[in-house]
């Protein structure tokens, strides 16, 4: 009871408090100009977010947000020059169009689109199939609700999606949580399920339980049974406790008085629940599963996973009518976040090594990789399926979207030890920041990565501030990308930082192992892997001591709350939607399920090892000054939890200033608040690490 009061009185306050952020502190006009030419430098980049390759390999089909709206082009393999944009018949103004998959047969290409001739709905998307034959485009379905992941069947008569009947908002935690109103967990649960649409007829039907939340599906090879990760709802909450399901998918007519009804027959059978069984993956989460070829085993991920989405574990497989699952990477030193099968004996693999990306081809009888068919990347890859996505045509050609600290995001494509550049959206621009350097050391017997960059213009005659910049996760990494307009660490380096990220034990890129030494420890085993990091960059780097600054956005939020509470090493702070009491999280958020592997157990069953790692338990070690952030909608980090911290560093005198955004959830999409952020947090360490 004392949670739930305390939960409602600062969510009643913060629905007063949820007004536009004041106006940024003021900035010198030599830093506010900086700020200014990076912003719009940023802005100017052309980003391409999905990519697929046709199965002959000839063709790309890749999408690009333009401004609000998005659309999808059609470029030659062979020759990049010849491109142009698909465009429905029905394209009106300010329409989008994205998601392009091509057919099994590569003679048609499906797609989500707005340029519908629904104008009592202009934003809402719907299912279109373009035809290479004709080249024209055909509406297949009208739908109200939220659209997303399609996948054809392989015997291409028909498209599958995930499917919420008259959505209010996006399916996952990272948006905006709708205001509390109602019966709480009960009023307005929106549940995603699988929707199917037959391409000749235009048919639809949902062909997954009405009371099952599903996250990821799989089609198998023969067109006849899904697989698919669901739960009962809410489904922002209870992916970490997903069960792997199976379904037939039948369709039953039956005609009476000369009216056809089409029924779709369900035969659903549960064939792992990781709650429910012993070993290395007993309480951890699943996702991705694919059928094998034959359709007798289902492969998955199944790993120690912070975030639906930021997937991440060993490779498992199980018979697809259940049974035992079996590792077929263990104690594998890298961390796999995509696969697919190659063959029923052979597995490709797109993997977090360290800080980078690796593409590789695995033989699952021998457990070993080929080398010849491996490719490292010091870059973030993928072609925007899911996380580290690789899209592959029939001859084993790739397409993905490479993006790296040195080069904005393009398309490539082609053999995997010889890929080729699609796309030149972004050659014009350069990166104003400093170089960049794979940084590695051990600490309490792991080997631990990191990224630094150097100050723009770099001088090595003269010492600069650094700045630490904590992912989020904690089962993530900080993987080298060219940065978006809004707060990260990489626009420090532009504007006279070292900037080190690290990927300390809780990260993804060294096996399950080290992503699991976190465990029962939020806080204390990372920390020390950080602090030994800056130690190792000290040492042969002229960075200023005195002027070294912390931050971080989700469990970096969390990070730098604590870590202020345990070193003074620190000059200045910016915490984003951080964490300060893992005792009242536990109440306040929406997705608790996935403290559980974290911690053990509930907070009601085991509070003294959440209160082992709460800075607010060791508030009055601060001395730090912070800025606080978060977004006033925040499922995932509460904007309680900001408000808490915030109010202990006024209480006890330390400086600190806290900033809730209006409408925002964890991921900020107002580009205006984005912005605000990161001028605030530049013009706080340009405030509190002043030059001597």
């Amino acid at each position: 009871m004392i949670l739930a009061r305390r939960t409602l009185c600062l969510l009643t306050l913060f629905s007063a408090l949820a007004i536009a952020p004041a106006p940024a502190q003021t900035t010198s006009s030599a830093s506010g100009s900086r700020i200014s030419s990076l912003l719009q430098m940023l802005g100017s980049t052309r980003t391409p977010f999905e990519a697929a390759i046709s199965p002959d390999g000839a063709t790309v089909a890749w999408s690009m947000r333009d401004h609000k709206d998005s659309q999808i082009h059609l470029t030659s393999v062979a020759d990049p020059t010849k491109d142009h944009l698909l465009t429905p018949s029905t394209a009106a103004a300010n329409c989008s169009n994205s998601s392009p998959t091509w057919s099994p047969d590569g003679n048609s290409l499906a797609y989500f689109s707005t340029c519908t001739t629904d104008i009592d709905r202009p934003e809402q998307q719907q299912v279109f199939v373009w035809s290479k034959k004709t080249g024209q485009s055909r509406q297949l379905t009208h739908l109200t609700g939220e659209l997303s992941s399609h996948a054809w069947s392989p015997d291409g008569k028909t498209i599958a999606f995930l499917f919420v009947e008259n959505a209010t908002r996006s399916a996952g935690a990272l948006a905006a949580m709708k205001p509390w109103s109602g019966v709480i967990g009960e009023d307005g649960v929106e549940v995603q399920r699988v929707g199917a649409v037959d391409v000749a007829s235009g048919r639809f039907s949902e062909i997954t339980p009405q009371k099952l939340h599903v996250y990821e599906f799989t089609w198998s090879l023969d067109s006849k049974q899904l697989a698919y990760v669901a739960a009962n709802p809410p489904g922002e909450n209870n992916w970490w406790v997903a069960k792997l399901y199976t379904s037939s998918v039948e369709h039953e007519t039956t005609t009476t008085n000369d009216v056809t009804i089409h029924n779709v027959k369900l035969d659903v059978h549960a064939i792992l629940d990781t709650q429910k069984i012993s070993g290395p993956l007993h309480g951890l989460q699943i996702a991705l599963p694919r059928f094998s070829d034959d359709g007798k085993q289902i492969a998955f991920i199944g790993g120690l996973m912070s975030d639906q989405g930021s997937t991440g574990g060993d490779i498992w497989v199980i018979p697809s009518t259940g049974g035992e699952p079996k590792n077929l990477t263990p104690n594998r030193t890298s961390t796999p976040a995509f696969f697919g099968w190659i063959d029923d004996k052979t597995l490709g693999i797109s993997e977090h090594v360290g800080g980078s990306s690796r593409i590789v081809v695995h033989h699952i009888d021998t457990g070993k990789d080929d080398p010849a068919q491996a490719v490292t990347f010091p870059e973030s890859i993928g072609s925007g399926a899911s996380v580290m996505s690789v899209s592959v045509a029939d001859n084993g050609d790739i397409a993905i979207i490479r993006s790296s600290f040195e080069r904005a995001p393009e398309v490539w494509a082609g053999p995997l030890t010889n890929l080729k550049q699609i796309t030149h959206l972004n050659d014009a621009l350069k990166p104003t920041w400093g170089k960049s350097e794979n940084i590695e050391w051990t600490n309490d017997g792991f080997h631990v990565q990191g990224w630094l960059l150097y100050p723009a213009n770099y001088d090595p005659n003269k010492k600069y501030p650094l700045i630490v910049s904590v992912h989020g996760g904690p089962s993530s990494a900080a993987t080298p990308h060219w940065p978006g307009v809004g707060y990260g660490g990489v626009p420090f380096s532009a504007l006279g930082y070292f900037v080190f990220m690290p990927n300390p034990r809780g990260s993804y890129g060294q096996g399950e192992k080290f992503t699991q030494a976190n465990v029962k420890d939020f806080g204390y085993g990372d920390l020390r892997d950080i602090l030994a990091g800056m130690d190792t960059l000290e040492q042969r780097l002229p960075i200023d001591k005195t002027r070294e600054g912390l931050t971080g956005w989700s469990y970096g939020g969390f990070m730098t709350m604590f870590t202020v509470t345990q070193t003074h090493r620190f000059r200045a702070a910016v915490a984003g939607a951080g964490i300060s009491d893992w005792k009242s999280y536990y109440g306040e958020n929406s997705i608790d399920q996935w403290m559980l592997p974290f911690f053990g157990a509930s907070v009601y069953d085991d509070a003294p090892v959440y209160a082992k790692s709460s800075a607010i338990e060791y508030i009055k070690n601060v001395k730090t000054p912070t800025l606080v952030v978060v977004g006033d909608r925040d499922g995932e980090c509460p904007a309680p939890q900001s408000f808490e911290f915030w109010h202990a560093l006024r209480d006890e005198g330390v400086k600190t200033q806290l900033v809730i955004y209006p409408n925002e959830g964890h991921a900020f999409r107002d580009l205006a608040h984005r912005r605000d952020v990161l001028e605030r947090a530049f013009n706080w360490f340009e405030t509190e690490m002043p030059k001597n």
